[in-house]
């Protein structure tokens, strides 16, 4: 998709939109306003409202929830954790990219059909493609292999990874992914590691994909004594956006990449698909970076 510094309308764009975003815990989120802001730049009528399963009780059957929401008015859900692998089967139609990375995050609801997209690829692409372009990419450790970690693991091959190491608290989940991708990019090309530290000692980037840095999850996702210097190191993680994993990083003199990048693309993207307009990425980001 091209970027432009204002909205433009494209084929099939609708005037008026009820959006969610569909996850647990998310009161923080940083989605709405971007979309909001992108959505009053575009002169677009807009409604975008969080669907939260801490604040608000919905069916457990996840089949019922997508029933209920398009029953109240949606017409295009954001999907975060941890719902990005529940709502696959129920689609009716699913992206190629949703497909390869297992995970969706961006639901249309059109006319009785949902169709499924992954926008978290593209926008960690976008972000580590923008953020280091010159980062070495020989061997990345990435720690996390859940629905995030796939799409940021493809992105990362995308991007020029020649070989990519997997660590997961769930030992089958890390083996499950690095199979799938050695089926997509080659045998040998993903590996599933049992430590991290041991790991990062050959990686030249290390990737978090994992909630592990959170404000409700804080700490680090691997010991503070497995960084180096010479290490390039990015969160996926973007509330705090300075995590406890990029601080020490970035005190050893790493270079970093924060999840500002991946949260603000992921979501230029999504507002495309929901609106088939481009959106102006600069209010994005402004909206974005008014968090305190």
């Amino acid at each position: 998709m091209a970027s432009a510094t204002s909205a433009q309308r494209l084929p099939g764009a609708l005037g008026s939109h009820r959006i969610g975003l569909l996850g647990r815990g998310i009161g923080g989120s940083r989605t709405p306003r971007m979309h909001m802001a992108a959505a009053e730049a575009a002169g677009l009528g807009y409604r975008y409202d969080l669907i939260d399963s801490d604040a608000r009780t919905l069916p457990a059957d996840m089949a019922e929830t997508l029933d209920l929401l398009e029953a109240e008015g949606f017409d295009g859900l954001n999907v975060t954790y941890p719902f990005k692998r529940d709502v696959l089967p129920l689609m009716d139609e699913v992206s190629e990219a949703a497909r390869k990375v297992g995970a969706i995050n961006t639901v249309l609801l059109r006319e009785g059909r949902r169709i499924g997209d992954n926008t978290d690829h593209w926008g960690f692409s976008e972000g580590l493609r923008r953020g280091l372009p010159e980062a070495l990419r020989d061997r990345v450790l990435l720690i996390g292999a859940g629905g995030a970690g796939g799409a940021v693991a493809h992105a990362l091959f995308d991007n020029g990874v020649e070989q990519l190491m997997i660590r997961d608290v769930d030992a089958a989940s890390a083996d499950a992914l690095a199979q799938d991708l050695c089926r997509h990019y080659g045998a040998g090309r993903a590996i599933a590691v049992a430590d991290a530290t041991a790991a990062a000692e050959v990686a030249q980037g290390i990737v978090n994909a994992t909630p592990v840095g959170m404000a409700k999850a804080p700490g680090l996702p691997l010991p503070a004594a497995a960084l180096r210097p010479d290490h390039w190191v990015a969160d996926i993680v973007y509330f705090p956006l300075e995590t406890e994993l990029l601080a020490t990083a970035r005190a050893l003199g790493c270079a970093v990449l924060p999840g500002s990048g991946m949260a603000l693309y992921q979501a230029v993207r999504a507002f495309h698909l929901f609106t088939g307009m481009t959106p102006d990425i600069e209010r994005m980001r402004e909206a974005f970076d008014s968090f305190t």
